[in-house]
């Protein structure tokens, strides 16, 4: 095992996975630990990294399957090879557990190592045959067959949230260079010495795998003209997105603007609602409560499927169910959130959800700089469906429980929600009528429907979707995370009476 010591940061992009260094200077803001310095990213070395993927897209988007799993798995050798490096700086720079960081990197390593296994199975290419018909009448066919192709250079932005899952060698990579697609990494400024060691990985895997440099590239810090100038690239074909509403949203505007628009796969916000239907209410309340409270405040509320809302129906079982969940989030301490940012959107959302017309406070405490404590509102359906402003989303341990009149109300507030990545029912065999009234309305609302369950923790395996109607994420029809997040990044392509040795190998 390398020593942590030999993986300290040099602060420099990596531009066709050479490192390059630019005269500006950004430091990082670790939760604990030295604050290191980093290479400001710029317009010109975007460019850069664009016209090397363009030029290796003519060799790697042709690669046999074969090739590209070798190299996922070689990148996912690189990255373990440097695991306590990875997780030395994860800590300092994020504030996140030694544990969190290990089942992290676990889960990276593993969808690197998955993606490469599906690639070879060939599925996800979709081959299809329609064999010619010269005699057919009144018009003979033609002979038409068709298959997944790549799409070209891709750019993927870091998240915030998960320094290695979505980040630079994260779901959204891993996809696309299983696809077939070079991909311009845009690294987050929250961790850009675990973003670095990352594309050392990557880069290595390059080398030993003897790809062409320009498949990967990696561009830290910079205001926002460089994230502008990376979507707006005419080289680049798609862009992988984890972040903010506002940030998403600005950056899929500039896609659509843009003289050739490009996909923009933005996987923005979610309140993650849970309904509690009247028997398992009646039966589980103190269970369902703990089990809420401990998904609420897992790694201090910030992931994107945190279950913010729970909806219960007005009466004595939904009062033991708030008093219990009120008990369970008061033996939560302070956590240490990602950023100085994030902790600060945290309180501006606490002081908005607290401000509304008709909210109560349950549960208040006091958290400052980048510490998050837990709280607990609660409404009425009413008050919740004449304030548009309480089903927006806050990024932390933050429940609201809107208590409803009736299984109507429960009805009309599941209509009323916005787009979100997952929906929950929490039901007993009692409660099938009601459920059956809610699926239809959650579908069309959420991308990945549970049952007595929590929305926290997303298994990364072929029947995953991780997306949903805007603003869950920007195009409904993708999903970030498991196998079928690759088509993001391919596209049909019809070959008609093509002599056989013209076609694609997997053709053939």
């Amino acid at each position: 095992m390398k020593r942590p010591s030999q993986f300290a940061p040099h602060g420099r992009h990596f531009v066709a996975a050479e490192r390059v260094a630019t005269e500006a200077r950004f430091y990082s803001k670790p939760a604990h630990g030295l604050a290191h310095a980093f290479s400001v990213g710029t317009p010109e070395l975007v460019t850069s990294a664009c016209e090397a993927a363009e030029e290796a897209f003519w060799s790697f988007g042709c690669s046999a399957r074969k090739t590209r799993a070798m190299f996922l798995e070689t990148i996912a050798d690189e990255i373990e090879a440097r695991a306590e490096a990875i997780t030395e700086i994860g800590t300092q720079e994020t504030g996140l557990p030694v544990a969190r960081l290990v089942s992290e990197r676990g889960r990276t390593i593993s969808q690197l190592r998955l993606f490469a296994s599906h690639i070879l199975q060939a599925t996800y290419l979709d081959l299809r045959h329609d064999r010619a018909l010269p005699d057919r009448q009144p018009l003979p066919r033609p002979d038409l067959r068709v298959m997944q192709r790549p799409i070209g250079p891709v750019a993927v932005f870091g998240a915030s949230n998960f320094p290695l899952a979505f980040s630079v060698a994260g779901g959204d990579t891993a996809s696309a260079l299983a696809a077939g697609c070079p991909v311009v990494v845009k690294g987050h400024s929250a961790h850009p010495g675990t973003s670095e060691i990352v594309a050392e990985a990557v880069a290595a895997a390059v080398g030993r795998c003897g790809l062409h440099p320009g498949v990967f590239s990696l561009i830290q810090g910079g205001r926002r003209e460089v994230g502008e100038a990376l979507v707006r690239h005419p080289l680049i074909s798609a862009v992988g997105f984890t972040g903010s509403l506002a940030g998403g949203r600005a950056l899929f505007d500039l896609c659509a603007a843009r003289p050739n628009p490009i996909p923009f796969f933005g996987e923005l916000g979610s309140v993650n609602p849970m309904f509690l239907l009247p028997a398992a209410t009646a039966a589980r309340n103190t269970e369902i409560a703990e089990g809420w409270a401990a998904s609420l405040t897992l790694g201090a509320g910030q992931f994107c499927t945190n279950p913010g809302i729970s909806i219960v129906l007005d009466g004595p079982d939904g009062e033991a169910f708030a008093e219990a969940a009120r008990a369970a989030l008061s033996r939560t301490g302070a956590q240490v959130m990602l950023t100085d940012g994030i902790a600060e959107a945290y309180r501006e959302g606490r002081d908005r959800i607290a401000s509304g017309t008709g909210v109560q406070a349950m549960l208040t405490s006091t958290c400052n700089l980048r510490n998050a404590t837990p709280y607990l509102y609660r409404t009425t359906g009413k008050a919740w469906l004449e304030n548009h402003a309480l089903a927006e989303e806050v990024f932390g341990p933050l429940g609201l429980i809107v208590t409803v009149e009736s299984m109507d109300q429960m009805s009309a507030l599941a209509r009323a929600l916005a787009g979100q990545l997952t929906a929950t029912i929490h039901m007993d065999e009692a409660d099938v009528e009601h459920a059956r009234r809610l699926i239809p309305i959650l579908e069309r609302k959420a991308g990945r429907l549970l049952a007595n369950g929590f929305p926290t923790g997303v298994e990364v395996c072929d029947a995953m979707v991780h997306g949903g109607p805007y603003p869950a994420s920007t195009n409904f029809g993708a999903t970030s995370v498991g196998t079928l997040s690759m088509r993001r990044w391919l596209r049909p392509v019809c070959y008609q009476n093509l002599p056989a040795a013209m076609l694609p190998e997997d053709l053939r």
